[in-house]
């Protein structure tokens, strides 16, 4: 199996910087895994990265940002590629508290409890102050862990949405909108029916509720944990998601699948 990677981290608007890596996931590609900056005049980090990859995450956050200027971090869910390097933010930034709910401090207290002193508890419909902007915290149309709460920034009309609209590719890609129109599709769909086959079973006219919901808020920049930056695409990003429900579920190979694509990967690096 590959390695995960870290690249460089990039400025999408004067006021985010994006921490971008990616996790290859065998037989389906690789998976971008972001997290973001938001240089309010109180800082917002919104997740913090894979744990393998702490070190790297860290000297690229200090890049951007003295992690000591750091307010805020926004959880956006507990899932292990989001809470990576929670600990040693935690450690680098003695004025931050942790934004997540109840279900969240919940998840993480299972593996590495929280100082509890330093959440604070926000549920969707919610909103927090920071300074020059107040974000707006919602749970996204597509998600696979009950806590996950993603916000709109209106200074910057940017939605970060945790997983939603994550796709798998087959290489990076500065935007989404650099990826052929086809495989970000076939992409999207595929990592929505693997990330939440829940989706199968809703009903249709509910999920399309929600999708309204986001497509009334027409935010300009889309900034997803598992895709790269999406500006001015949130029409046809909506209509993509639109008919997973109807999609082919995802089927993972079984041993024999896996064995025999791992030989053929072996083959490929002698």
């Amino acid at each position: 199996m590959g390695r995960p990677t870290m690249i460089e981290p990039y400025q999408v608007a004067p006021d985010i910087d994006v921490l971008p890596s990616y996790f290859p996931v065998p037989g389906l590609g690789m998976l971008p895994v972001n997290a973001f900056v938001l240089k309010a005049s109180q800082p917002v980090l919104v997740d913090a990265g894979l744990i393998s990859l702490s070190d790297k995450f860290m000297k690229n956050l200090a890049s951007v940002i003295d992690p000591a200027d750091l307010r805020w971090l926004w959880l956006t869910h507990a899932d292990q590629d989001h809470i990576g390097s929670l600990l040693r933010v935690l450690d680098s930034a003695p004025d931050l508290r942790i934004i997540t709910t109840y279900l969240g401090a919940g998840r993480m207290s299972l593996s590495q409890p929280l100082p509890m002193d330093r959440v604070y508890f926000l549920n969707p419909g919610q909103s927090i102050d920071v300074g020059d902007r107040t974000l707006a915290a919602l749970r996204p149309p597509v998600f696979d862990a009950a806590e996950t709460t993603g916000f709109h920034d209106p200074k910057s009309d940017a939605f970060f949405c945790a997983d939603c609209f994550g796709a798998l590719m087959s290489e990076p890609a500065p935007s989404a909108a650099d990826i052929p129109w086809a495989d970000l599709r076939a992409g999207m769909i595929k990592w929505a029916t693997a990330d939440s086959p829940w989706l199968h079973m809703v009903d249709s006219a509910k999920f399309k509720e929600t999708l309204d919901a986001v497509r009334k808020m027409s935010p300009e920049l889309l900034l997803s944990h598992h895709l790269p930056v999406a500006r001015g695409m949130i029409e046809k990003l909506l209509d993509c998601l639109a008919q997973v429900p109807d999609a082919q579920p995802f089927v993972g190979p079984d041993q024999q699948e896996f064995e025999a694509s791992t030989r053929g990967l072996r083959r490929s690096q002698t």
